[in-house]
C-alpha cells in the first residue's frame, strides 16, 4: 500500500500550492499526474493508488477549478508552471519520470514536453524548455490546441491514449489526430473504449453528469492495470 501525504510547495514564480504524493515501496518511476478541469486529483484516487502499489511513486499537484470549459492562457500557463515545479520538487531522485493526464491535464503535459499550443483565441501557451517525461499516458485529451502545423514537432516519447467512444467533449477523432501527426516521430497507440464517456475515467463524476458505462468500477480497475503496465514498461 502506497503511503499518501500532502505537501505545500512554492517556487519563485508561484503561490504556494498542494501536491498529493503517494510513495511506492520500491519505485521504478515517478508518475506526474495532471488532473482535468476540476483540479482535484483525489477524484482519480483508485488510479493513483494502483500506480503506487505497482511501483510508481505518484506526484499530483492540485489546481483551482477552471471557471469555464474554455480555459484562458493564464489558467493553462499556471498549470504548466505548477507541473514543472512539481517535477522540480523530486529532482533529488534519479528515477525516470513519466506523465499521465486526464482531459485538460493531457494538454498541459504535452505543452510541458514542448508542444507549441495555442488557446482558441490564438494566444501561445507556455512551452517547456526541456522535455522531462519519458512516457505519456493520456486520457481523453483535447488536441485542438495543437492544430497549427509543426506544433507537435518536439514530441518524441512513447505515448498511449485512452478515449471513450461515447465522449462528446473530446471525441476519438481528437486522439487519432495525435496518432496521425506523430506517426513518423513517436510510438503512439490509441485505445477507444466502447462504453466510456469523457468522465468515465474518474472515480468521482462531476455533479449531474450521467455515466454511460454499465460497470465503471470494473472498467476503472482494468484501466489502472493497463496504464501502470504501460508506464513501467
Amino acid at each position: 500500500m502506497g503511503i499518501e501525504s500532502d505537501t505545500n510547495i512554492a517556487s519563485n514564480e508561484l503561490e504556494p500550492f498542494t501536491i498529493t504524493r503517494i510513495e511506492a515501496e520500491q519505485p521504478k518511476c515517478i508518475a506526474l499526474f495532471a488532473v482535468g478541469r476540476g483540479g482535484n486529483p483525489a477524484r482519480h484516487h483508485h488510479l493513483l493508488q494502483t500506480m503506487a502499489n505497482r511501483s510508481c511513486t505518484v506526484i499530483a499537484p492540485h489546481f483551482e477549478m477552471l471557471a469555464s470549459s474554455v480555459p484562458t492562457k493564464a489558467e493553462l500557463d499556471m498549470r504548466i508552471h505548477r507541473l514543472e515545479a512539481s517535477i522540480d520538487s523530486c529532482a533529488y531522485s534519479n528515477l525516470p519520470i513519466v506523465g499521465i493526464g486526464h482531459s485538460i491535464g493531457a494538454t498541459a503535459l504535452l505543452a510541458l514536453q514542448g508542444a507549441e499550443g495555442e488557446t482558441l483565441d490564438g494566444q501561445q501557451l507556455t512551452t517547456g524548455a526541456t522535455p522531462r517525461l519519458e512516457r505519456l499516458a493520456l486520457l481523453a485529451p483535447p488536441t485542438n490546441f495543437f492544430r497549427r502545423p509543426g506544433a507537435l514537432h518536439r514530441i518524441r516519447m512513447p505515448m498511449k491514449i485512452w478515449v471513450g467512444a461515447k465522449d462528446t467533449i473530446t471525441p476519438p477523432a481528437q486522439s487519432r489526430f495525435l496518432m496521425d501527426v506523430l506517426a513518423a516521430q513517436a510510438s503512439v497507440a490509441v485505445q477507444v473504449d466502447p462504453d466510456a464517456g469523457h468522465f468515465t475515467y474518474m472515480d468521482e463524476l462531476p455533479p449531474n453528469v450521467p455515466e454511460p458505462h454499465p460497470d465503471r468500477n470494473t472498467f476503472l480497475a482494468g484501466l489502472a492495470d493497463e496504464i501502470t503496465a504501460f508506464l513501467v514498461a
